[in-house]
């Protein structure tokens, strides 16, 4: 009898501990599952990894830095002035790359470039804090003024003489609805990481 119940009792710890590791292993799938989806969701609709190429945005952003863009706060607000934002730039070799600028002109606001400054309603713009070039050779199609849309932002590179921006017709104006989101964070290189302003 005493046989047949250490047999027994051996039974059931071998499908206690069998049922342990299913639960273990069943756990740690959905625990990993859980990670990717999460991490998914918040590379597709929060934030994304994005790489600066080329000096248009020299001095704030160089080529090569890595970034994390925010996807998600212009759902709940609009972009403002001085935001650096990224949207897809005219179509190069079958692709459209993805361009890197900081607004300047805002909805139904009128921007002229004139004697290497912005104007904005007439105004100079005074405040280009960001070390940006401060004189501007090309003033391309905002030589007259513009009138932007309900929905539209004029964008400039910092490194204004080679930056490819609002100025040229193939760009211009850039519409709300083609914006990717807002630069956030400068993740590489590690001596330059944080919050991008």
């Amino acid at each position: 009898m005493r046989s047949k119940e250490r047999e027994a009792e051996k039974k059931n710890e071998s499908e206690k501990k069998e049922k342990s590791t299913a639960q273990n292993i069943l756990g740690t799938i959905a625990y990993i599952v859980g990670v990717c989806v999460f991490v998914f969701l918040i590379l597709h609709f929060v934030g994304q990894r994005t790489v600066v190429n080329g000096s248009s945005m020299d001095t704030t952003l160089a080529n090569g830095q890595n970034l994390v863009m925010d996807k998600l706060s212009y759902r709940f607000h609009d972009p403002e002035r001085y935001d650096i934002i990224i949207f897809p730039g005219p179509e190069e070799f079958g692709q459209h790359p993805y361009y890197i600028k900081r607004i300047i002109g805002m909805p139904g606001e009128t921007v002229q470039i004139k004697d290497g400054k912005v104007y904005i309603n007439d105004k100079e713009l005074k405040s280009d804090v960001y070390g940006i070039t401060d004189y501007i050779d090309y003033p391309g199609i905002a030589e007259e003024p513009i009138t932007l849309g309900d929905d539209e932002y004029f964008c400039l590179g910092d490194n204004r003489p080679v930056s490819q921006d609002s100025r040229y017709e193939e760009v211009g104006p850039v519409k709300r609805s083609i914006i990717v989101g807002k630069v956030w964070i400068r993740i590489w290189p590690l001596n330059k990481f944080g919050k991008v302003s």
